[in-house]
Parts: structure tokens; C-alpha cells; sequence
């Protein structure tokens, strides 16, 4: 319902409007007009632009972005996971924690504003290699030279796909799969022998060990052995086995074994090598030199380097890195035997960043991290009790589900929900000018807190969502990737409930139809105001429920009693 430079929406769509596209498009007439930009919110005070195109030229892009997904997806490399049906964040993350155990370095590459320098003709070019279609490549080429508005300033783009774009996702991967190709070669070049070498430490003990155990079953056959040589015996293999038992199995720094692990999410992408420090700089130096070269892309030195596995990178916004942890107490099917058995080493482990739980309580206004004192947030104070805490739920559930596949998400935002609830209970608090014990008293049944509501009649309630509601299950990756839109509670002009409770139209009676809730009243006259004042008076004007065709009938047209 966003409209482009045009004002155009789907609101007033219907099949009669496709009629002059199709013909347009068919006779070679169709011309992009330009994006509307916008700037949204980056973090550390950078935004990021977004292109909006027209609601014709989504239309036409929906339809290049089907085609162009039934060409390329069959070929597509399984390292590829951004914007791809059945992929996500957590499919990349997951292939990382579960295949890279062993990686000793993490090559990361930040490809510095790479939607905005896409170069158009490379672009062309990759497409030609598998559509001789010149009518569709000069489709496609009209769409990368549309142009932004940014207000009334029309600027002409001669590299990048906009952001916000229907077909850009696919067309950067398009671009970006000649990264993949090149990867691939050289990880087949890259890898060498088939096991690691054996550790000549661990072996020499081994062996020691088994000529020790030899000695003692002699030692016990003879019934006139001496008891101390036995005992001494024991000793020296206990002694010897936990040295062993210390050690990797295998040559840590065997020459003759390499392997290169890659996954790419977009332009985010991560290589991990199981080598020496020098293997690692020459795989940095040839990707770099292949962006450079081959996609006209610039590496930024600042965010890009070589890690050590073990101290960790940030990879779509974890901390992955390998872990080594203690002996494992393993039981026995029948639970009668217990024995200690030593996990794999470095195993790849993904963890929530500190910054990024900080950053979070900051950006949502829960009050002081340091200090943990919460503190109220205004502009909710005028939506009602319910629609405060499904807003606090949406927003606590979709970062922890995010981070789900972290080892330490729920120790890491156990200090983040509490500063959250007691900013919720804060905020309640102030909106019913009451006290923060007054109000969890209220709400709490058992070990739970509840608001509730009417709907149809009937007393309903909402939960508080906690960290114990967490399902480390795996995520369905089409929804992962969806930032939880928490505006439709606490942003909207009406409320949550009163739109929960719309089922009859007040003009026409109908109770079939999808309902809203219509201001009588206009809010011409505020609108000078701030946002939080113009919410305020909105949903203290009265209200009349509608059905969405005689809600647009007064909006566009004549009213409702006067239609036929």
C-alpha cells in the first residue's frame, strides 16, 4: 500500500488496470518511471536509502522476478542462501554450526555498498550468458536506469539495484554467483588428502599406554606378583591416559590435509579455512582480487581481515566461532553406567553478541542497561493495556527467535527481559497513573502475567511473553528473515481491540465483509502535529465501524446510504 512517485496503490487496483500495462510491455512501450527514496534507520547513526517503485512497475518487476527465479534457482550454488525460496539467515547459520568444526581461521569479506555499485554492464552481460532474450535484457536494463526522486530532484543511476526493489534480491544474486562459481573452483584447487595426519604425540603415548597394559595382564596372571608393581602400574596408565586425553588425536598442523569452507547471505559472506595463516591470506587475496577484477566491487579493508576461529567473527549478526569444550558425561541406555567422553574440538559454536542485546534495549527505549533501571516509554501510553503488551511480546519474540540458534541466547537476553517486562509494567504503570506493584499484581495468575480484553462479548486475554516460551526448534526459514512488525499495536490510529471487535458494518449491516474502524471526525485539522500527538487524538475521536467498501465510499466517493 506504499505508493510510488505516482500515488498509486493497490487500494484502487482491479483487473481492468492491467490491460494497459500488459500492452505496453508486449509492445515494447513499457518505461520504469522513477523510485521514490527513502531513508530508514542503518544503526550508529547511518541510514540506509530505499527505492519504491510504482505500483505498475512492482507489477512488472513481480513478474521479471518469477521468470528470472525459474531460470537461475536450478543452477544456483547450495552456499548461496539469501532471498531464495526455502533459505534464510538460518539455513546459512545452520549449515555454518553444523559443517565447519575444525576451522582454524575465518576469512570475513565486507564488500563496502555493494547494492549501489552493482556495475549495470557486468550485470547485462551475466544475464546474456543464459537469456538471449535482448527484449527482456533491455527490460531489465530500463529498470536499473530508471532513476531516483528524492523529493522533487530526479538523479539518474548509472550503477546499483535499488533497495526495496521487487527484483533486485535476485538480480544481486545473480551477480553475486559468479562469486559462488569462483569459490567453488577454488576449493576444489584448495582441499587436499583424505584424513588428517595422526598426532605423533597422542600415537607415542598410545603405544606406551598398550605396552603398559600388556605388562599388567602379565602381572596379574602370575599369582605370586608382587601387589606394588601392579598398583604402580595403574598409576602410570591413569597418568598417561589423561596426558592423552589432553591432546588432539590428530596433527592440528598437518600440511597434507586443507579444506575451505564458504556461505554467502547476499553480500554478507563468510570463509572459513582449515589451514595455516598463510593458506588464509591467499584466499583473502584472491577473493579480493577476483571482486575487484571480475564484478568491479571494492573490498572495505576496515571490516574485512583474517580471525583467528577460535576468537570468533560476526556472521548475519552471531558470533561464530569454534569452542572446545569439557569431557562430556555420557549415560548408558539402560542409565546403569555413566562414562566421560571427550566432544569433538573445535567445534563451531554460535553466540549472541553483547552489542547487539545493548543495542537493542537502547533502540527500544527499555531504559538504562548499565544501571539495569527500566523506565517507561511515552509514545504507548495512549494505546490501550493489551495492545502494550503484544507490542512488548512482538518485539522481545522476534529477537530471541532470531538468535535461537545461539548456544548462549537464553543467558544473554535473560538480563534483556527483565529490564523489558519492567518497562512494560512501567509504562502500564504511568498510563493508569498507579504503582509498578499495584499493576503485576493485577496481572499476575500463578507464575504468569496476563492483560485482558473483550472480543464478541466473550473476556479474553493476552499473555507476557518470557524467554521459557522459546522454542529452539527449527525456525520456518519464510518467516525468519520478517522484522516483527510491531507498529500494527502500537503505532496505529485506532485500537487493537476495537479492531479485533469490528464484525457488523453501523452503515449497511453487512457482517461478511472485512470491517474497519472509520474517525467521523477528520484529522485535517492536526495535521501540523507530531505523530504521537496525532495518535493520541485519533483514538479519542469517535469511532464508527465500517466495511471496507463503504469505508472507501466515504473516502472516495458518495456515502454509503446514497449507493445502490
Amino acid at each position: 500500500m506504499t505508493p510510488g512517485i505516482d500515488g498509486k496503490t493497490f487500494e484502487d487496483f482491479g483487473p481492468d488496470s492491467l490491460v494497459p500495462v500488459i500492452a505496453s510491455v508486449v509492445t515494447g512501450a513499457y518505461k520504469p518511471k522513477p523510485v521514490r527514496r527513502v531513508f530508514i534507520p542503518k544503526g550508529k547513526g547511518k541510514r540506509r536509502p530505499l527505492g519504491i517503485p510504482t505500483r505498475d512497475d512492482r507489477l512488472v518487476q513481480e513478474v521479471a522476478r518469477q521468470l528470472l527465479e525459474r531460470i537461475y534457482e536450478p543452477v544456483f550454488s547450495k552456499a548461496s542462501h539469501g532471498f531464495r525460496p526455502g533459505k534464510s539467515c538460518h539455513t546459512a547459520l545452520e549449515h555454518v554450526k553444523a559443517v565447519w568444526t575444525g576451522v582454524k581461521w575465518l576469512v570475513d569479506v565486507d564488500v563496502a555498498g555493494f547494492f549501489e555499485n552493482i556495475d549495470h554492464d557486468i550485470l547485462l552481460m551475466l544475464l546474456r550468458k543464459r537469456i538471449d532474450d535482448e527484449k527482456f535484457i533491455s527490460l531489465i536494463r530500463d529498470m536499473l536506469k530508471a532513476g531516483v526522486m528524492e523529493g522533487r530532484v530526479h538523479t539518474q543511476t548509472y550503477s546499483g539495484t535499488p533497495q526495496g526493489g521487487i527484483v533486485s534480491p535476485i538480480l544481486a544474486n545473480i551477480y553475486l554467483h559468479e562469486l559462488d562459481e569462483f569459490m567453488a573452483g577454488r576449493i576444489a584447487a584448495f582441499e587436499k588428502g583424505a584424513t588428517r595426519a595422526s598426532n605423533p604425540k597422542y600415537e607415542k603415548l598410545s603405544r606406551q599406554i598398550f605396552k603398559l597394559r600388556r605388562r599388567l595382564e602379565d602381572v596379574q596372571a602370575n599369582d605370586n606378583a608382587d601387589q606394588v608393581i601392579g598398583k604402580a602400574l595403574l598409576a602410570e596408565i591413569d597418568t598417561l591416559s589423561k596426558q592423552m586425553r589432553s591432546m588432539p588425536s590428530g596433527d592440528a598442523m598437518d600440511a597434507g590435509f586443507r579444506r575451505l569452507r564458504y556461505c554467502r547471505y547476499a553480500d554478507d559472506f563468510l570463509i572459513g579455512v582449515i589451514g595455516s595463516k598463510d593458506d588464509a591470506r591467499g584466499v583473502f587475496a584472491d577473493v579480493r582480487t577476483f571482486l575487484s577484477e571480475a564484478l568491479a566491487l571494492t573490498v572495505s579493508e576496515q571490516k574485512s581481515g583474517i580471525r583467528k576461529a577460535s576468537d570468533g567473527a560476526t556472521f548475519l549478526g552471531y558470533e561464530a566461532r569454534t569452542y572446545t569444550g569439557r569431557q562430556w558425561t555420557v549415560r548408558s541406555q539402560n542409565g546403569s553406567q555413566h562414562f566421560k567422553r571427550r566432544p569433538p574440538s573445535e567445534v563451531m559454536q554460535l553466540n549472541v553478541p553483547w552489542d547487539r542485546v545493548t543495542a537493542f534495549a537502547a533502540r527500544k527505549g527499555y531504559g538504562d542497561w548499565s544501571q539495569l533501571k527500566a523506565r517507561h516509554r511515552n509514545h504507548l501510553l495512549s494505546c490501550s493495556d493489551v495492545e502494550i503488551v503484544l507490542a512488548y511480546n512482538a518485539e522481545l519474540r522476534g529477537f530471541a527467535s532470531y538468535y535461537a540458534l545461539a548456544r548462549d541466547v537464553k543467558f544473554k537476553l535473560n538480563r534483556l527481559e527483565y529490564l523489558q517486562r519492567w518497562s512494560m509494567f512501567k509504562t502500564l504503570a504511568s498510563k493508569h497513573k498507579s504503582s509498578v506493584r499495584i499493576v503485576a499484581a493485577r496481572m499476575r495468575q500463578g507464575l504468569e502475567y496476563y492483560a485482558g480484553y473483550e472480543a464478541g462479548g466473550q473476556p479474553r486475554s493476552v499473555k507476557v511473553w518470557k524467554m521459557t516460551d522459546l522454542t529452539r526448534d527449527r525456525i520456518d526459514p519464510a518467516k525468519v528473515d520478517i522484522q516483527p512488525w510491531t507498529q500494527i499495536y502500537s503505532e496505529s490510529r485506532t485500537d487493537w481491540v476495537d479492531r479485533k471487535n469490528a464484525k457488523q458494518c453501523e452503515a449497511c449491516g453487512r457482517s461478511d465483509l472485512p470491517c474497519h474502524v472509520h474517525h467521523v471526525r477528520g484529522m485535517a485539522d492536526v495535521a501540523h502535529r507530531n505523530h504521537a500527538t496525532k495518535k493520541a487524538i485519533a483514538r479519542a475521536r469517535r469511532t464508527k465501524v465500517l466495511c471496507v467498501p463503504c469505508h472507501k465510499a466515504i473516502h472516495g466517493g458518495p456515502k454509503p446510504e446514497q449507493r445502490t
